[in-house]
């Protein structure tokens, strides 16, 4: 009978220790530390029939590095290859987490019906039953016909199998669900899904087959398990959507083989995720009646800008504190350009509650948004309504100046493309020659900006 012993692995980083202790020596993370119970080794490797994990190295020079074009195959999504940065790449191992219900599944198994029609494929699901994801595929009137299905949670047993089967691309559900058969822990803990994700990446790259992995998020909305994971794979993407909404955003957080930070949209439908190839048509909501308060600007998404809305909400404040609350934007950065409208602008909101919402749920991460921000704060201060076709973007410094953005030009001509008739944007950002259909008007400072609106 195999010897069992307990250790103690955390959850953050995934470093073994003998001992319970409050804070791991390695990252640092309180209470992070979980007991497992271990079947002692046997100082071999759990290995899959016909499949050897280790290859061949050799030191090489530079010039003796193959540097032809990475093969790509098309998920036959156009936003979901421009997240991957253009394609599937054979070999990759990529990682897809999202909230319960989010669509992960039934974006994948869109994915693989499409592609099953000219390549090989296989659908492994650790937590469905065949007949489920049959069901499933055939309400989402899918054609399911060429397509493998796999009920199984072992590793070992899994990569046997797609030996024989040899599929181009291959879907994991999930690997919180999959497990070593020689490794005593259960399925689901640290050590087994760093071990599990480890083994199926290695066999992904040792036999050129391209594998997603669906993750479980945990409460604070990270994939579950150990940090480790994420360095493992070659990318890692998450499906975010609120639940009282159909629309849903895909946004790529590493990326080893394209940029990160690209975003893909979708809507859900009765019939799965559908594709939305103008996304800033769903982010504007164009009212026939402008209100105060709402400013529209220009973010960049990875390599395409977005149009969005931006509302602002003013109020004097009942209490000593005046409140700052921000959705979508963050809230140091709100209070930093206040001060800024305050000591160059001569606009006083110290006594104001002031209220950020980014319309569509989208999150805004860059800088070129702060001159849209104070707009839209004075707009709802002084109750004044700006022209629905007016466009604002730029950056704002402490001093009071407005800095040029990243592809400016690209952010008005997608402005223009949507019917604006006029742009406030950093003067380093002009246009030349000047576009014929938008009147563009360039700011150095904030004092310049306001006085544009006048």
């Amino acid at each position: 009978m195999a010897k069992t012993k307990l250790e103690y692995a955390c959850t953050e980083c995934g470093s073994v220790q003998a001992k319970w202790q409050g804070q791991c020596p390695d990252c640092g993370a309180w209470n992070s530390l979980v007991e497992q119970v271990v079947t002692a080794k046997t100082g071999k490797k759990p290995v899959a029939k016909g499949y050897s994990g280790t290859q061949a190295s050799m030191i090489v020079t530079a010039n003796e590095v193959d540097l032809a074009a990475i093969p790509r195959l098309s998920s036959t999504m156009s936003e979901l290859d421009r997240v991957l940065g253009g394609g599937i790449v054979s070999g990759s191992v990529i990682l897809l987490g999202g909230d319960p219900g989010v669509g992960k599944s039934s974006l994948l198994i869109q994915v693989l019906a499409q592609i099953s029609m000219q390549h090989t494929v296989l659908y492994v699901s650790g937590e469905e039953s065949l007949s489920q994801i049959v069901m499933r595929g055939q309400r989402m009137q899918l054609p399911l016909d060429s397509m493998r299905f796999l009920a199984e949670t072992e590793v070992e047993r899994i990569t046997e199998l797609a030996l024989t089967e040899r599929p181009q691309v291959m879907v994991i559900d999930s690997i919180q669900t999959m497990q070593i058969a020689e490794l005593g822990a259960a399925a689901g803990g640290v050590s087994q899904v760093r071990e599990s994700a480890a083994y199926l990446t290695r066999f992904a790259k040792q036999n050129n087959i391209a594998i997603f992995l669906v993750g479980h998020v945990t409460k604070t909305g990270e994939v579950a398990g150990p940090r480790v994971l994420e360095h493992i794979v070659d990318s890692v993407l998450f499906l975010e959507g609120e639940s009282d909404s159909r629309f849903r955003t895909l946004r790529a957080i590493k990326n080893r083989f394209g940029a990160v930070n690209e975003l893909g949209v979708f809507a859900m439908t009765e019939l799965g995720l559908k594709q939305i190839k103008n996304p800033s048509a769903i982010f504007l909501s164009r009212r026939s009646t402008p209100a105060p308060g709402s400013v529209v600007t220009v973010i960049w998404e990875g390599s395409r800008p977005l149009l969005i809305e931006l509302q602002a909400l003013v109020a004097e404040s009942p209490f000593g504190q005046p409140r700052r609350v921000s959705v979508g934007i963050d809230g140091n950065r709100i209070a930093m350009l206040l001060a800024v409208l305050q000591r160059h602008g001569g606009i006083q909101a110290a006594d104001q509650d002031v209220y950020i919402n980014v319309v569509g749920g989208i999150k805004v991460s860059e800088t070129s948004s702060d001159l849209a921000l104070l707009l839209a704060i004075l707009s709802s201060l002084r109750n004044r309504v700006f022209d629905g076709s007016w466009l604002v973007f730029g950056e704002v410094g402490l001093s009071g100046e407005i800095r040029p953005v990243p592809s400016g030009q690209e952010r008005i001509m997608e402005a223009a493309k949507h019917g604006f008739k006029r742009a406030i944007v950093p003067k380093a950002n002009l246009p030349k020659p000047l576009p014929q259909n938008i009147e563009v008007i360039g700011v150095d400072s904030l004092a310049e900006a306001l006085a544009a609106i006048s």
